[in-house]
């Protein structure tokens, strides 16, 4: 009977780890390649939209892994390149103000004046 179980088990679990390493090779997006100051200024709007949704796709990449069998460095890289893409997607898309702070800014400038 535990041979039978055995015989039975032993082609589910080759199935489990074939499809766990089929789905590892599966494309994520890379790191993203983050241009200096001087190349974003030369690039145009659709240029800058296409790093902007590469971006996003690589953040979604990232969220979507399996950390838990990453090492410590490699989550540190990962918080890293997150910091890096937020940093270098401000640059690129400008800076936003909300109706919330415009209201406030025009409220201060009107009881300083």
């Amino acid at each position: 009977m535990k041979t039978r179980k055995f015989i039975l088990f032993l082609p589910v679990l080759f199935c489990f780890i074939s499809l766990r390493a089929l789905s590892a090779d599966i494309a994520t997006p890379g790191p993203v390649e983050l241009p200096s100051k001087e190349v974003l200024s030369t690039m145009s709007k659709e240029q800058k939209e296409t790093l902007v949704q590469q971006m996003k796709d690589r953040t979604e990449a990232i969220k979507a892994m399996d950390k838990s069998q990453l090492t410590k460095e490699e989550r540190k890289a990962l918080r890293a390149e997150l910091k890096g893409m937020r940093k270098e997607a401000r640059e690129v898309t400008g800076i936003y103000i909300s109706v919330g702070a415009l209201i406030i800014i025009i409220l201060l400038l009107i009881i300083i004046i």
